[in-house]
Formats: C-alpha cells, sequence, structure tokens
C-alpha cells in the first residue's frame, strides 16, 4: 500500500469518527426514531440557535471533505499508486 493511499485512508477513518459524532449531536426534529421512544415530548420554541446553525454547517463541510476524500481513494485505486 502505497503512501497516498494511506494518508487518505487515516483521514477518512478520522473523518468518520469526527462525521458521526456531530450528526449525534444535532438535536431531534421530532417525527421520527426519537419521537419512537419518547424524545418527542418536549417542543421547541423559535428557530434554530446560532450554535445549531453553526453545527449544521460543520456538519455538511466535514461531509463533503469526507466524500471527496472517497472519490480520492477511488481515483487513487483505479490508477493503482
Amino acid at each position: 500500500m502505497s503512501w497516498p493511499v494511506m494518508t487518505l485512508s487515516i483521514i477518512v477513518s478520522i473523518l468518520s469518527v469526527i462525521l458521526a459524532a456531530t450528526v449525534l449531536l444535532h438535536k431531534g426534529r421530532g417525527g421520527g426514531m426519537s419521537d419512537l421512544f419518547g424524545g418527542g415530548m418536549s417542543t421547541s420554541m423559535g428557530g434554530a440557535s446560532t450554535a445549531e446553525r453553526r453545527l449544521d454547517r460543520i456538519t455538511v463541510i466535514l461531509a463533503l471533505l469526507w466524500l471527496l476524500t472517497i472519490a480520492g481513494l477511488l481515483v487513487l485505486y483505479r490508477i493503482e499508486v
């Protein structure tokens, strides 16, 4: 295994863990699994806070970086570096 493939593999692993953590930090919107287990009892007043919007942006950026590194790995495997 070459060093570019190894480096991107490590980056994908780290991004996967961080991305999963950011997704789990999101507040439940209701109507899904959170309602099924009693998480829908609380009502939210108003819109999304600044922290929630920032978390949304971070999650989207991490997801895009994750997709780009996966695409990079696919290219490297295709040219067999």
